[in-house]
């Protein structure tokens, strides 16, 4: 008898000794982040970087494939014994020595899984992960000259830029409420006093938002540029138009943490059928918080309508997508994205 039939062998023999449950869920227990293993990480430290923000270190599993500077991965964390999905972008270089990766929350307010991880997890913890993914990354050509404009937590994916790729001619514009609230302050300045990036903070609190036409003050060759945005959709909105009305629209690039909703509906009662809870939803909240919120199972990815991880049945009713107030009625096989969906009258969803 061959090798590979005698291990097949021997590995039916276990799944009867352990059924109902499976050889491979005794692994998990003993080896979670084995190869073979669904990919999951273990937090080995929660960094404080400001009053509200922490900086997570993660082993990943060893079916972990790397990762591009600017990404983000989505996490899976357990929050009061509901499993709960988020994306956070990677702070870490891609060649870090020790095979750590690291990502930088911010609490937000309400925010079950962002306040979690920055006030309560504990090195230790284990959590799901998936590949990191995303498109707001560096060119293979690197360019002459760069520009980051970031405000608030909208700094991480360009933290793990500048902490992967040194450019000769580097500018930072990043805007935070008070100089204790900028994410990263003490590197930032560090990179500056290297002579490896210039900086400007603008904090809101006292120099109010940033007039985007400052730039022209601020940064006297932004237009010539290669940029990378990062921040609320007010900044990034502004920035696309401002880059528009001078024809360089295409030096331009952004990364939004969430969609640009535009357009609320009237709102109304909610079914989530497989669980059977019924809850009143405004027209304002997507439907991915809402089943949340009731405590229903719901699959999410990137929260921003663009990863379709949190794709739904939609079994009657009818729903408006909040970024073009687009109406979807429910017929058989309609699907749609919870994360930037809301209830536009009575609607049943099939979770």
């Amino acid at each position: 008898m061959t090798s590979a039939a005698l291990r097949s062998r021997a590995w039916k023999l276990l799944e009867m000794v352990t059924t109902p449950l499976l050889p491979s869920d005794y692994l998990d227990l003993v080896s979670p982040l084995r190869a073979g293993a669904d990919l999951r990480g273990r937090i080995e430290a929660v960094h404080p970087e400001t009053g509200d923000a922490a900086t997570i270190v993660i082993r990943p599993g060893r079916g972990w494939r790397g990762h591009t500077a600017g990404q983000y991965v989505r996490i899976g964390v357990d929050v009061d014994g509901v499993r709960l999905w988020r994306a956070y972008s990677l702070t870490s270089p891609t060649n870090r020595q020790d095979g750590r990766v690291t990502i930088t929350v911010k609490a937000i307010p309400d925010g079950k899984v962002s306040n979690h991880l920055v006030r309560r997890t504990k090195p230790g913890t284990l959590i799901q992960l998936d590949q990191p993914t995303g498109d707001f990354v560096l060119p293979q050509a690197r360019p002459a000259k760069v520009l980051y404009l970031t405000a608030g937590s909208g700094i991480t994916p360009v933290m793990g830029m500048l902490r992967d790729t040194e450019f000769d001619d580097v500018v930072m514009v990043h805007c935070a409420p008070r100089p204790q609230d900028v994410i990263f302050r003490s590197e930032l300045h560090d990179l500056v006093a290297d002579k490896k990036l210039r900086l400007t903070e603008v904090h809101t609190d006292t120099d109010d938002q940033l007039d985007i036409a400052r730039l022209d003050e601020l940064v006297p060759d932004w237009a010539e540029r290669e940029t990378w945005a990062c921040g609320p959709a007010g900044l990034l909105d502004a920035a696309e138009e401002h880059w528009m009305e001078h024809g360089v629209q295409e030096r331009l690039h952004t990364e939004r943490f969430r969609p640009g909703i535009v357009v609320t509906g009237d709102g109304g009662e909610v079914t989530f059928s497989a669980t059977g809870k019924t809850v009143d939803a405004d027209g304002a909240t997507p439907l991915l918080d809402i089943g949340e919120e009731a405590g229903v199972l719901m699959p999410s990815g990137c929260r921003m309508g663009i990863c379709f991880g949190c794709v739904t049945p939609l079994k009657a009713g009818a729903v408006r997508d909040l970024r073009t107030g687009e109406i979807t009625e429910a017929e058989p096989g309609v699907l749609i994205q919870t994360c930037v969906s809301a209830a536009a009258g009575p609607c049943d969803i099939e979770r």
